[in-house]
């Protein structure tokens, strides 16, 4: 044992550090980890030599940072203190370290001293490390980079080892940086940009296409990053964020940012050269095989597309030379497709094609790999292996006539004017041209004599660019690989990396599989190959170099320092940001309360400096003096005050902090004291208590006071301490633990600690110290107990009355038996706050007695013990609310109960509105349907009760707790069985079915129990917002039932509760109607906004409904009537016998019962018709917020039986280009000849000459006239309409109809231009102009005014 023991302690005696590395600066070996093993008597600059000999990078030019924490401070690379002392852990830990760039350079790669691509290269070895193109983890799009492991924005800081420069990819612009990256190599388009001078009066810098060009392809040959941003460029296009996010064409981008080019280059020496470099000729001709007469095109071009398989064949072209011979291969024109010659004057066999006349400078060709496959209907790609040559010979492919045929005829260039002339399937489009001097390869002259054929050798391009995409049709991402003019050497531009590459490399991008060739050869083919290529002309005379940095003119020299001290103004930045700590910071203000902000301060900075930061910021200037402030360590989730820093005001704020951290487990706070006042040491381990002292003579809570405890003090220890800050008598105290939401707990054992009663880092507590007799109670019987839970549960509503009420208090007797009360408005007179107050200060006593009596009533038959209880309660335990004051000799007058009222009310509904006792009562309809809080289908109610003579409340008793359940066990379980399979409905009174027996019809009571706490009183005149004339502010328990709370609202809206609704108020001011009675409060909070309207309320099984007139053949076809209120189990019929006397009221539509038809309403749509015999939530589904159609019949009505299909039908007639208005038909069927005789019975059409079409979209299915015809699906071959492609189903469907020997109406060019304008005109204003048309993709365009130009038309 012994000798195993001294075996153990030698071999600690040279403990081993095991460290490992990750290379950060290299995105090739982001994801390989270098392990060193070593002693823990190495030091740290043995440690940089190490790195830098296994990694292969130049000693002293690299760092290493801690990569488990946020502290981005170097390692010292000359500290000869061994690792043991450095924090590293030995004994078998895993240190892992991240090699980064060192002072923003990137550490140098031991073999190469340059580190340039322009200069001399690379080496071998460097270029075996990083070969090919970097791996992609998914094509199916461009911002698979951002989800990448090896991807960090630390590797964009430093330049890549092949001395080129990324470019980051904002979302999905890697076909932007691709295209840009081949730019940027192509010397002739570089240099042509770096002479072109930005005239910064002229033009906004950042909306200057030419000059955000100009400025990124400076950063990309000088900045020392590994990638740039390209937000700039994007920004002159007028893109905003959105357009990140949206793919495009690679090929149609070069097309549209040359254009652009072309317009901002107008009247510059740069005004020609996109035509210079890269526009092209050819020849469109068409000869006659019989007289030798040609009819000639010139056309140009500024990329040959090329196709890679031909329509109808299965066999793709095997590399680029068979796809250009194809390319101008002529086809015969013979037979039904013959050519009328010119001077033949009659249709002969000819022969159509094309021929290249000029080849441009620099030669581009797009593999034309995205195609339509007309069997499936999709887009797809073709991945079909073609080839292409690093050198291509064009010379095969020009034309070689010394001259013109004197049959010949030539055009002259068509420009834009014949876009479309070339083959479609080959030309994608044509360019216009100038009269200008052309700089390419011109092979024809005006004048035989002086034409100069160029040799065949100046007819070789060589390829520099390939432009590859990987992914599908659908999406997929661009990068490009591009040789270098400057060293040969091959490179994969891949977004922010930049890596050499191999010949292999480029072969990889040809496609296909290595099988043979064949129809589905693409389908089992790689998804990543060539999409565009660039060819260079090779001409030594005009081929260029790159300019360089020594050769740049004076104003890209300004521009480059420019840039150079913006990049080392970002980089200082960047360093400081790396040495800031930003913490979170709190004062509570001796002004303005507790502020909240970010204190950001270095470092290096000490506590006092700090402090003096925090003063600042939290502009406490000449309010406290700076040596009454301190910093503390401080929780805000707890609100607990974790510890002081006495005697450290000089140390940096590093070390306080644990160094500089992304986020921090803890904040600070700015404590303030008073000049006389001395800071009270914060000591860690100690906890935060918030003292509230509770007086039970005035029933108040005191605003806290902050003790900090220990906690292994006993609760003795605790009482003595609350004693001395607060002032009290520590025998009598009692203290009460709140340890969560509501859950209070007696703290009696005074030898238990605070730790074995639950106190945390920050707790709240309640302590009373009186001589009553209130702690000889039990606890939860006590007074104390009372006002907590009364406390804990109160919340603070603001009520927004209407603004009149129609059964106002002046208008209401209130049973006067002992006459003395006066009567108080409650409308908007002068007298409502008098009112309020008035109620507010006489209710408590009046309700007390009151409320006692009723208690003793229904309390019959308890216990004495029971008896006691209630007598003694409190009066915060009683509903606040006003009612008549009522004599102890006289008997209450109550009148008749809320049903009987209703019931009155019923009697008298739809009456003009009844006698009144009152003038002010009067009050026409227009005045009721003008409030804003009453709604059209409760103005008949409202109306009506005004002719009450006594609204007196007949359950003034108090309220219960929701379900009956004790104050102190409040629980939703019984609530949440009753809601389990009950569908979720907020339009409806639905009780839950577990507690319908303890309400009645009403929501009240049937039971007594514990009162809950209500008081009202008038909102504060401070607030501008609320008008205080019409707001109450209600402190009510929030465990009251929705009946119970509007039953104390009664006496202050001055209607029963039957006649008035409750609408929640959000943040976002919408309201929501509160319909379920027997829901408490617990959702609200405080503050929280309720509007009180004026209308019938929902009882138990009703839903408020939407009548809405449908119109078919109007412009507007959806009409909105009336509101109204339907009931479960009532039938279609009842419904409308109710809903046609207000149709009748507020609509003057005098209709009769079965000249009217309901039907479902789906947005606009009309649907299944409802049968008188329906009943609804048996027969037909009704819900929230539900809307119904209500349609007038010409003729009594045929649907009779849920087995018929109505259908709306409409004709078109193509010899007049109009359509007919619809028509319904109605089926006992589905079937198609059903269909067909109906309308051939209708139209007089001939059967046999009656095609039909289902509408497309949505109701009315609009379709411009010049589409009908030939867009919709007529006559599709099904015998049944329930069957694709019809599926007829339901009502409401939309047939259109023809007649087929009806021929179309000629139209000529104006004419159909002018009915285009009027459809275009028309379907805009109905909103079906695309409603069936599929998702499109968004169209690329560059802006050349800064942005986008708003569409009218656009919603």
């Amino acid at each position: 044992m012994k000798k195993k023991i001294s075996q153990i302690q030698n071999a600690a005696e040279e403990p081993r550090v095991l460290c490992i590395i990750q290379d950060t600066t290299c995105a090739k070996r982001v994801n390989e980890r270098l392990t060193l093993n070593l002693p823990a008597s190495t030091t740290l600059s043995t440690l940089y030599k190490d790195v830098a000999q296994k990694a292969g990078y130049v000693s002293g030019t690299l760092a290493l940072v801690w990569g488990n924490t946020s502290d981005m401070e170097p390692l010292d690379h000359n500290s000869e203190m061994p690792l043991s002392d450095s924090g590293f852990e030995p004994d078998g830990k895993r240190n892992f370290l991240q090699l980064t760039d060192k002072d923003g350079e990137q550490p140098q790669i031991a073999s190469d001293e340059s580190g340039t691509a322009d200069s001399s290269g690379l080496d071998d070895s460097s270029q075996e490390r990083f070969i090919g193109p970097l791996p992609r983890d998914a094509t199916a799009g461009c911002s698979g980079d951002y989800s990448s492991p090896s991807y960090s924005y630390s590797s964009i800081l430093s330049k890549s080892e092949t001395g080129y420069v990324g470019l980051v990819n904002q979302a999905m612009t890697c076909y932007l940086n691709s295209l840009l990256q081949t730019l940027f190599m192509t010397p002739e388009f570089r240099n042509a940009l770096y002479n072109w001078e930005f005239e910064e009066l002229e033009e906004d810098p950042v909306t200057s296409i030419p000059f955000q060009l100009q400025r990124l392809f400076v950063l990309l040959q000088t900045s020392k990053k590994r990638a740039i941003e390209t937000t700039d460029v994007t920004r002159s296009f007028g893109w905003d964020s959105s357009e990140a996010w949206q793919q495009h064409d690679i090929q149609e981008l070069c097309r549209v940012m040359f254009d652009a080019l072309e317009q901002k280059w107008k009247q510059t020496e740069q005004a020609d050269l996109i035509n210079q470099l890269y526009q092209g000729k050819l020849k469109d001709y068409v000869r006659c095989l019989e007289c030798g007469y040609e009819s000639v095109r010139i056309d140009t071009y500024l990329d040959i597309p090329l196709v890679i398989r031909p329509f109808g064949v299965s066999q793709a072209y095997g590399s680029v030379e068979e796809a250009l011979q194809a390319f101008v291969q002529p086809e015969t024109l013979d037979g039904a497709n013959q050519y009328f010659c010119e001077r033949c004057k009659k249709k002969c066999d000819a022969r159509k094609g094309l021929r290249f006349l000029h080849f441009p400078y620099l030669l581009t060709l797009q593999l034309k790999r995205f195609d339509f496959d007309y069997t499936t209907m999709h887009r797809i790609k073709l991945n079909d292996r073609m080839t292409f040559p690093e050198e291509l010979d064009m010379s095969p492919f020009i034309d070689m006539e010394d001259e013109k045929s004197p049959q010949t005829e030539s055009c002259t260039d068509s420009g834009a004017e014949n876009e479309g002339s070339c083959h479609s399937d080959q030309m994608s489009n044509d360019f216009s041209t100038d009269d200008c001097v052309d700089e390419g390869i011109c092979l024809d002259s005006t004048g035989s004599t002086e034409r100069v054929l160029k040799p065949k050798s100046m007819l070789n391009f060589e390829l520099f660019s390939v432009m590859v995409h990987s992914g599908s049709a659908a999406g997929g991402h661009y990068y490009a690989c591009i040789k270098s003019f400057s060293d040969g050497q091959w490179y994969s531009y891949n977004d922010q990396h930049v890596s050499k590459i191999t010949q292999d490399d480029i072969r990889k991008t040809h496609g296909g599989s290595s099988g043979n060739r064949g129809y589905y050869s693409s389908a089992f083919a790689s998804s990543t190959n060539a999409y565009m290529l660039i060819y260079r002309l090779k001409d030594p005379s005009r081929n260029a170099k790159y300019l360089t940095v020594e050769d740049f003119p004076e104003h890209i020299k300004s521009l480059v320092q420019k840039e150079k001290e913006s990049e080392e103004q970002e980089k200082r930045q960047r360093e400081i940001e790396r040495n800031t700590c930003k913490i979170k910071l709190f004062c509570m203000h001796p002004v303005k309360l507790m502020m909240e902000s970010k204190l950001e301060v270095h470092k290096d900075k000490t506590l006092r400096e700090a402090t003096e930061m925090a003063y600042k910021m939290m502009e406490l200037d000449g309010v406290a003096a700076l040596d009454c402030c301190r910093l503390v360590k401080y929780d805000e989730f707890h609100e607990y005050l974790e510890r002081s820093y006495e005697g450290e005001e000089d140390t940096l704020m590093g070390l306080l902090l644990g160094g500089v951290k992304s986020s921090y487990m803890f904040d600070l706070l700015l404590e303030t004291r008073r000049p006389e006042q001395v800071f009270q040491p914060y000591k860690p381990g100690e906890v935060m208590v918030k003292v509230h002292v509770v007086d039970l003579k005035s029933e108040t809570i005191a605003s806290p006071i902050s003790v900090r405890a220990y906690l292994n003090q006993t609760i003795t220890e605790f009482k003595q301490l609350i004693a001395q800050a607060a002032g009290l008598s520590a025998e009598a105290m009692r203290v009460v633990l709140e340890r969560c939401y509501n859950d209070l707990r007696l703290l009696y054992v005074p030898n238990k600690t605070l730790k074995a009663e639950g106190f945390f880092r920050s707790n709240k507590v309640f302590v009373e110290s009186s001589e009553s007799t209130d702690h000889q109670v039990a606890f939860t019987d006590s007074v104390l107990w009372k006002l907590l839970d009364r406390h804990g549960n109160t919340i603070r509503l603001v009520v927004l009355l209407p603004e009149q009420s129609p059964g106002t208090l002046a208008n209401r007797t209130l049973c006067q038996k002992v006459g003395d009360d006066a009567e108080v408005p409650l409308d908007g007179s002068n007298g409502n706050r008098k009112s309020v107050e008035a109620i507010l200060e006489e209710s408590t006593e009046k309700l007390k007695s009151l409320s006692l009596q009723r208690q003793q009533q229904q309390q019959q038959g308890s216990s004495n013990s029971d008896s006691q209880k209630s007598s003694d309660t409190s009066d915060f335990e009683h509903i606040e609310s006003p009612t008549q004051e009522a004599d102890s000799n006289s008997s209450l007058c109550i009148a008749a109960d809320n049903r009987e009222l209703e019931n009155r009310t019923r009697a008298t509904a739809g009456s003009s509105g009844g006698a009144s006792s009152d003038p002010c009562e009067e009050r026409s309809d227009s005045e009721v349907n003008n409030d804003r809080s009453t709604s059209s289908v409760d103005s008949d109610i409202l109306s009506s009760s005004h002719s009450s003579d006594t609204l007196c409340n007949a359950d003034s008793g108090p309220l219960q707790l929701a379900n009956g359940l004790d104050s102190h066990s409040i629980t939703s379980s019984r609530r949440s069985k009753a809601h389990e399979g009950k569908k979720e409905t907020w339009d409806t009174a639905e009780e839950d079915s577990g507690t319908d027996s303890e309400y009645d019809d009403n929501g009240k009571s049937k039971a007594g129990s514990r009162y809950l706490y209500f008081r009202v009183e008038p909102c504060s005149q401070d607030d501008p917002a609320l008008d205080a004339q019409k707001c109450l502010v209600v402190h009510v328990d929030k465990r009251i039932t929705l009946a119970a709370f509007k039953q104390n609202l009664e006496p202050y809206v001055g209607v029963t509760t039957t006649q008035f609704k409750v609408f929640r108020v959000y943040a976002n001011n919408q309201e929501f109607e509160s319909v379920r009675l027997n829901e408490t409060l617990s959702s609200f909070s405080d503050d929280n906004k309720i509007t009180i309207r004026l209308g019938r309320a929902l009882k138990k099984g009703e839903y408020r409904v939407k009548v809405y007139q449908l119109l078919v053949n109007e412009a507007e076809p959806c009409k909105f009537l009336v509101d109204t209120v339907f009931a479960k189990g009532m039938t279609v019929r009842q419904s409308k016998e109710e809903l046609l006397p207000q149709l009748k009221e507020h609509c003057k539509l005098d209709l009769s019962i079965d000249s009217v038809r309901l039907r479902k309403k789906t947005w606009k749509n009309p649907g299944t018709v409802f049968l008188d015999y329906h009943v609804y939530e048996e027969d037909i589904s009704i819900s929230s917020n539900w809307e119904v159609f209500m349609e007038v019949l010409n003729e009594p009505e045929k649907m009779k039986s849920m087995s018929q299909l109505a259908v709306l039908t409409r004709r078109w007639s193509p010899a007049t280009m109009k359509l007919g208005p619809f028509q319904e038909v109605i089926l006992e069927s589905s079937s198609v000849e059903e269909l067909k005789e109906k309308l051939s019975e209708m139209s007089a059409i001939p059967l046999e000459n009656l095609d039909f079409a289902k509408g497309r979209g949505t109701f009315p299915c609009d379709i411009s006239v010049l589409e009908i015809h030939q867009d919709l699906d007529w006559n599709p071959k099904v015998s049944t309409l329930n069957v694709w492609p019809l599926y007829i189903c339901d009502d409401g469907a939309v047939v259109f109809y023809r007649d087929s020997t009806e021929e179309p109406m000629e139209l000529s060019e104006d004419e159909r231009n002018e009915l285009m304008k009027k459809e275009s005109s028309r379907l805009l204003k109905t909103g079906h102009r695309v409603s069936y048309s599929p998702r499109k993709e968004k169209a690329l365009k560059i802006y050349l005014d800064g942005g986008p130009a708003k569409d009218p038309g656009q919603d």
